[in-house]
């Protein structure tokens, strides 16, 4: 069975959550299946292997998940990108527009050297607006965008053509 079958079998829908109309894709039911979650890993490090990568950058809280199994598979530095409050050393910050409201990420401002290539992981895809954030957020401290990986793209939300302008390198393993 192929990755985005196991994957699609193994994702909860959640109706109605965080508000009325959404349907939320739950990837909990994923971290039960251990053999899954290491063909997760193997699978988004054999995609991207070519993009030339210095670090993940994995968006909190479920981007950690995957994005340092990621890091451990393909041998390269995990970073953290967590909400406003939560690092505790010198941090830089962006504040940002999502489908909910408004929020703030933040990054120590060490975790990535100048002109490094970065891959930012998420475990979703809506509109894009975090992964932006993100990716504007390395930017500012100097870093390359090497591309952008999810386990799951809700692609009628379009947020691959948001992220098209940081870089064209963009996989999920699965579509709705």
């Amino acid at each position: 069975m192929s990755i985005e079958k196991r994957l699609k079998s193994a994702i909860r829908d959640v109706p109605n959550f965080p508000k009325e109309g959404i349907v939320f894709k739950d990837i909990t039911p994923i971290l039960l299946d251990h053999k899954l979650c290491k063909d997760i890993a193997v699978e988004l490090a054999k995609q991207v292997k070519s993009w030339e990568i210095d670090r993940v950058v994995g968006i909190e809280s479920r981007g950690f998940l995957f994005g340092m199994m990621l890091a451990n598979e393909l041998q390269i530095p995990f970073v953290p990108i967590r909400k406003k409050g939560k690092l505790p050393y010198t941090k830089v910050s962006i504040d940002y527009e999502l489908e909910y409201g408004s929020a703030t990420i933040e990054i120590h401002q060490d975790a990535v050297v100048k002109g490094e290539r970065i891959l930012i992981h998420d475990d979703l895809l809506a509109t894009g607006g975090t992964a932006d954030a993100a990716a504007k957020l390395l930017k500012n401290i100097g870093a390359e965008i090497a591309g952008f990986c999810f386990l799951v793209n809700l692609s009628f939300l379009n947020g691959t053509r948001v992220l098209n302008k940081h870089s064209v390198n963009n996989i999920s393993l699965s579509t709705y």
